[in-house]
C-alpha cells in the first residue's frame, strides 16, 4: 500500500534529484560555453543556432552521464535533512521499519534507472549524433589519420593489408587483398596503393598485379589502374573512438560484430562502452542504498558531514570504474567483469553499511 509517508519521501527523492542535477547542467553549460564561445563566434553562429543545434543535445547526455553521481548526492542531502530535524526518529518510534521506510527510495530509485537505461540505449546515441557532429564541423580540429601496419578481415576468408593508410586522403598504400576458401588461397591482389574516388565511390587500384588460383592452374594479371568496388568504404579505417557515443543498443551490436570479424583492436573499448550503458543505471539501486544508511544516522557536524562521506564514496566509485575499465581495455580482465565489479563491491559495502543503520 503507497502511504502519505512514501509520497513524501518519493517527492523529497525525485524533487532534490531534478533540482541538484538543473543545477549542475547549469554551471555545466556557462563553463562549456566560456570555452567554446570564441569557436561559436568565429563561425558566426547566432545564439540560436547554439542552442537549437547543440545544446539541446549537450544537456540530455551530461545529465544522464552525471543521473548516478546526483542520485546519490540527492539520497544524501534530503535524508540528511530528515535525520537532522529528527523525521527519521519519529518514523522508525511510529512502527515503520528500517526496511519498509526504504521502499519509496527504491521506487525512485527503479523509476530513474529505468530512465537512465533506456535514454543510454536508445535516445542519448541520437542526441550524440548531431552533438558530435556539430563538434566535429565548428569545435574540432579536423580529423587526421595516418595509421601503419593496417590488418582487416573485410568478409569471412577475405582479408586485407595496408602497409600505412591515410584517412584524410582517403589512400592505403601497398595494398593487398587475399581471399581463402576452405583454408586455401584462391585470389591475392598487390597493389602500389589504392584511392577512393568520390565520385564514383569505387577503389581506384594503382598498379596492381592479381593472381588466381583454380586448383593447380594459376591466372596472373597485370595493370596500372583498376576501378572496383571492395566490401570496405574509408569511413571503416581511422575513426574516432567516439562514433560509438553514437551508436544505440542494436547499432553497436552490429558494429562490434563487425569489428571483432575484422580484428580490430578497439574491441574491447567498444565492448566497454556496450556494457557500461547497462551497469551505471544499476549503480542507481547501490548509490540510493548506501546513501540512505550513510544520512539517515544523525551524527555531530549534521548535514556537511554526510555530504563530505557521501561525495568522498561517489568520487571512489568512479575512479574505481575508471580503473577497472582499464584493465579491461589494456589488459586481459574481462569486459564484464571489469565493468561490474565496481557495483558488485559497493553493493557488498551498502548491504553492510545497511545492516548497520539505525533501525
Amino acid at each position: 500500500m503507497f502511504t502519505k509517508l512514501d509520497r513524501y519521501i518519493l517527492k523529497q527523492f525525485l524533487g532534490t534529484f531534478f533540482f541538484t542535477i538543473g543545477l549542475i547542467i547549469c554551471i555545466t553549460v556557462v563553463f562549456d560555453l566560456s570555452e567554446k564561445i570564441d569557436n561559436f563566434i568565429e563561425h558566426n553562429l547566432s545564439f540560436f543556432t547554439v542552442i537549437t543545434e547543440y545544446y539541446v543535445y549537450f544537456i540530455p547526455y551530461f545529465a544522464n552521464l552525471f543521473s548516478p553521481l546526483f542520485i546519490f548526492v540527492a539520497v544524501i542531502l534530503f535524508t540528511s535533512r530528515m535525520a537532522y530535524r529528527s523525521e527519521i526518529v519519529a518514523i522508525l518510534s511510529s512502527g515503520v521499519s528500517f526496511y519498509r521506510m526504504m521502499v519509496p527510495y527504491l521506487i525512485g530509485a527503479t523509476v530513474l534507472a529505468t530512465l537512465s537505461l533506456y535514454l543510454n540505449h536508445l535516445v542519448i546515441p541520437k542526441a550524440n549524433e548531431n552533438r558530435i557532429a556539430f563538434e566535429n564541423k565548428y569545435i574540432n580540429r579536423p580529423w587526421k589519420f595516418y595509421g601503419r601496419n593496417q590488418h582487416y578481415q573485410v568478409e569471412p576468408g577475405t582479408f586485407i593489408y595496408f602497409d600505412s593508410y591515410s584517412a584524410e586522403r582517403m589512400t592505403g598504400y601497398k595494398f593487398s587483398l587475399e581471399k581463402f576458401k576452405d583454408g586455401e588461397l584462391t585470389y591475392k591482389l598487390i597493389s602500389d596503393h589504392i584511392v577512393y574516388d568520390t565520385s564514383i565511390k569505387k577503389w581506384s587500384v594503382k598498379k596492381y598485379y592479381e593472381r588466381t588460383f583454380d586448383g593447380l592452374k594459376e591466372h596472373v594479371r597485370k595493370g596500372d589502374q583498376m576501378d572496383t568496388v571492395y566490401p570496405f568504404h574509408p569511413k571503416d579505417f581511422g575513426q574516432r573512438l567516439k562514433i560509438v557515443e553514437a551508436m544505440d543498443y542494436y547499432q553497436l551490436n552490429d558494429f562490434i560484430a563487425t569489428e571483432e570479424m575484422r580484428g580490430s583492436d578497439y574491441v574491447d573499448y567498444f565492448k566497454v562502452e556496450r556494457a557500461k550503458r547497462s551497469s551505471l543505471p544499476f549503480a542507481a539501486f547501490i548509490l540510493t542504498i548506501i546513501g540512505v544508511s550513510l544520512a539517515s544516522r544523525k551524527v555531530r557536524g549534521g548535514i556537511g558531514m554526510h555530504i563530505g562521506l557521501g561525495l568522498l564514496l561517489s568520487f571512489s566509485y568512479i575512479l574505481f570504474m575508471q580503473v577497472s575499465q582499464t584493465f579491461a581495455i589494456e589488459g586481459n580482465m574481462s569486459v564484464g567483469l571489469a565493468v561490474w565489479i565496481p557495483n558488485i563491491l559497493y553493493l557488498i559495502l551498502g548491504s553492510w553499511m545497511l545492516y548497520k543503520a539505525p533501525k
